[in-house]
C-alpha cells in the first residue's frame, strides 16, 4: 500500500447508494473479461440524477464522455456511502474508473467489507464531515501513515480514522491475498 495518494477530489453527498455508484442496467458486463470489465469504470457514478444534491457544483462529470477512467482518484463523501444492495460491483466499478480511495463520514457495512475484501479501493473514514469543506477539483493528499487528509488548494488538513485491523488486508490487496500470505489457504 502506498503511503500517500495525491489527486483531485470528487465530492458527493450523503447516502450514495450502490445503484448510483453502478446502475443495475450495467451489471451485465463480465468482471473478468478485460474489455467488458473496463465498462464498469465508464459507467461508474452514472446513476446519480443531475438534480441530485449530492452532485458537485456545476455538475462536473465523474467520467468524461468517451472515457473509461476518471480524473479523480479520490472520492470524498458524506455519511452512509455505499448503502443499498450488497453487490461487489460497486467498489469494483470505482476501481475500474481509477479511484484509489474514498474518504467518507461513514459507510454501509457491506460496501466497506466488499471494498476491503476484494482489494478494490481503500475506504477511509473521516473524523468529521468533509464533503462540505472540500470541493470537487481540489487537490488532495491522503497521508496513510499519519492518517491525515490535506487540501493543498485551501491549505487545510483534517484527521482520518485509523484503518485498524483491516490495514493488513488492504496492504495485501484483499482478503484472499491476505489469507495466502498468512498461509490460511
Amino acid at each position: 500500500m502506498q503511503q500517500k495518494i495525491i489527486s483531485r477530489a470528487f465530492v458527493l453527498g450523503d447516502n450514495i447508494d450502490t445503484d448510483q455508484i453502478i446502475p443495475a442496467e450495467y451489471l451485465v458486463f463480465s468482471l473478468t473479461k478485460k474489455e467488458e470489465a473496463r465498462l464498469y469504470g465508464k459507467y461508474a457514478l452514472t446513476g446519480i440524477p443531475v438534480q441530485e444534491s449530492g452532485l458537485p457544483k456545476g455538475n462536473i462529470p465523474f467520467i468524461e464522455e468517451d472515457k473509461y477512467v476518471t480524473l479523480f482518484d479520490i472520492v470524498v463523501a458524506g455519511k452512509n456511502f455505499g448503502c443499498g444492495s450488497s453487490r461487489e460491483h460497486a467498489p469494483f466499478a470505482l476501481k475500474m474508473a481509477g479511484v484509489q480511495a474514498i474518504v467518507a463520514e461513514s459507510y454501509a457495512r457491506i460496501f466497506y467489507r466488499n471494498s476491503i475484501d476484494g482489494g478494490f479501493i481503500i475506504p477511509i473514514e473521516s473524523k468529521i464531515k468533509l464533503n462540505d469543506k472540500i470541493e470537487t477539483g481540489d487537490l488532495i493528499e491522503i497521508d496513510l501513515v499519519n492518517m491525515r487528509i490535506n487540501n493543498i488548494c485551501k491549505t487545510t488538513n483534517y484527521g482520518l480514522k485509523d484503518l485498524g485491523v483491516v490495514k493488513p488486508i488492504i496492504e495485501a490487496g484483499g482478503i484472499f491475498n491476505y489469507a495466502k500470505k498468512n498461509k490460511m489457504i
